[in-house]
């Protein structure tokens, strides 16, 4: 079994310390959890281990000889592989040639690209994940979201007998954030299957119940500072989550502050668009409705119709008295806001400053004003808490919670009429969650109406006031929260709608 150690790791950005003497130790045969909020330098580690960003100070040694972490090729060379949280990819390839980027694609006599045997070693990948059911020569860009994911995963499995090291360690980011429970599963039997190799697993998740059942072993960063580390069996759900935030959170949702309001803000009857069928529902201000049910029953498709992008074909939908929007920039301007959920590639340019990815969509209330943009951003940053070191940075150097936070602060800007939540806390800390839970309740307290999906039933339950059910596009149910378990919710995304 492989022993890991890495001592005095630092990384500082000008006078803000991402990293300040964190030691980590990680054995094989062993999975051991990364937990912080965003923010904490969970990323920049990875980062660091994975070669693509140089730290201050490391030393680094496997089996008790040192080595260097240079490049992201000196990191593979050593047998160290990463499965990353964003799902970027190149959706105009195969899922074959996804999976193989970065690598040296194997050849026929030196010359053309031998397809079959990258076919084969992706396949190979992806039945070792439990995944076979991808089609390695399909576009990548067509797969939904949790084969995405899986797709990513796999890639780290192919292996090629020639040029690579056996796996000592692999680095897995939030895994399970783009998957359903059953993929969890499977991600699951493959992490013990690894750890049986005898490679070490760092598993980098927020999800506290997930480590505490398939962990070994858990480290707590804080401000880039290590607060805590030693074996699950030793800590509790309460005591990682102080660790993590210096301070009690309640494992609650904040109370709604008052009852939804008697003015209808959307109203639905038999409405068709694309795959969707048989939608009816009211949506009152100051309400929150949830939208559930499997994996691709139509959830995202759902929102989506209400920024235009989903054209209804039969019933009757409005939106405060009139039709729904066109597009996008009509449903920006009629008072609705949209969260996607992929806040990478459908919702951020993270090449942009933070400010300006506030601003984007209001750019002609605020005429473009860089002093305007400012206000707005600040004012809007401080009610998100944002965690920044100014304004002008690019949204790519934000951690992923605060990338949330930034696109909260985008839809809030004016108070809409109507919220849109794809996924709203996938990927964020406890901590940030709470926040996020707070900024939800605190706008429908003012009359917005809210909509919202999420894959976790708990975050329905404990903030939603009903939830639509969808099975295989149609709505089955619509249920009242009082009284509902998460067992209960679940039971509605198998039973038939009642005659």
């Amino acid at each position: 079994m492989n022993h890991l150690e890495f001592r005095n790791i630092c990384k500082s950005y000008g006078s803000a310390k991402a990293l300040d003497g964190v030691d980590l130790s990680l054995r094989g045969g062993q999975v051991h959890a990364l937990m912080g909020e965003n923010g904490a330098g969970k990323s920049t580690l990875i980062k660091v281990l994975a070669g693509v960003v140089h730290a201050d100070a490391l030393t680094a040694k496997v089996d008790g000889i040192e080595i260097t972490l240079t490049s992201a090729q000196a990191a593979q060379r050593v047998g160290f592989r990463f499965i990353h949280q964003e799902l970027n990819i190149v959706p105009q390839v195969s899922v074959a040639e996804n999976m193989l980027l970065g690598r040296t694609f194997p050849r026929r006599f030196g010359l053309a690209v031998d397809w079959r045997k990258v076919n084969a070693r992706a396949q190979d990948a992806l039945a070792f994940l439990g995944a076979d059911h991808i089609n390695v020569g399909a576009p990548a860009g067509d797969l939904n979201t949790g084969d995405r994911m899986l797709m990513k995963i796999a890639a780290a499995f192919v292996f090629d007998p020639v040029t690579d090291e056996r796996a000592v360690l692999y680095v897995l980011d939030e895994p399970t954030a783009a998957l359903t429970s059953a993929e969890s599963e499977l991600l699951f039997d493959v992490i013990g299957r690894l750890a049986a190799t005898g490679a070490a697993v760092l598993y980098v998740s927020h999800r506290i119940d997930e480590v505490l059942r398939i962990c070994d072993s858990v480290t707590v960063l804080r401000d880039g500072q290590l607060v805590s580390s030693g074996p699950t069996s030793e800590t509790n759900k309460a005591q990682i989550i102080r660790d993590m935030t210096g301070r009690d959170v309640a494992d609650a949702y904040p109370t709604a502050a008052a009852a939804p309001r008697p003015n209808l803000i959307v109203g639905m009857a038999g409405v068709s668009a694309g795959p969707l069928s048989d939608i009816t529902f009211e949506l009152r201000a100051g309400e929150v409705i949830g939208i559930a049910g499997l994996a691709n029953a139509g959830q995202s498709i759902l929102l989506e119709t209400f920024m235009g992008l989903n054209p209804i074909t039969s019933g009757h939908a409005q939106l405060q008295g009139g039709a729904l929007p066109r597009s996008p920039e009509h449903a920006w301007k009629r008072g609705v806001a949209y969260l996607p959920k992929e806040r990478r590639s459908e919702g951020l340019m993270l090449n942009m400053s933070i400010r300006s990815n506030i601003a984007l969509p209001h750019l002609t209330g605020v005429q473009a004003s860089v002093r305007r943009e400012r206000q707005m951003a600040e004012t809007l940053g401080r009610q998100m808490r944002l965690k920044c070191e100014h304004l002008d940075q690019p949204v790519a150097q934000l951690s992923g919670g605060n990338q949330q936070k930034v696109l909260f602060a985008r839809a809030l800007h004016g108070l809409p009429d109507l919220v849109l939540l794809d996924e709203p806390t996938r990927g964020v800390d406890v901590g940030a969650k709470y926040d996020i839970y707070c900024t939800v309740r605190e706008a429908s307290s003012k009359g917005c109406a809210v909509l919202m999906t999420s894959s976790d039933l708990p975050e329905l339950l404990g903030m939603c006031d009903r939830i639509l059910v969808l099975q295989d596009g149609r709505q089955a149910h619509m249920l009242d929260c009082d009284g509902l378990s998460s067992s209960d919710l679940l039971s509605y995304f198998y039973a038939p709608k009642a005659a």
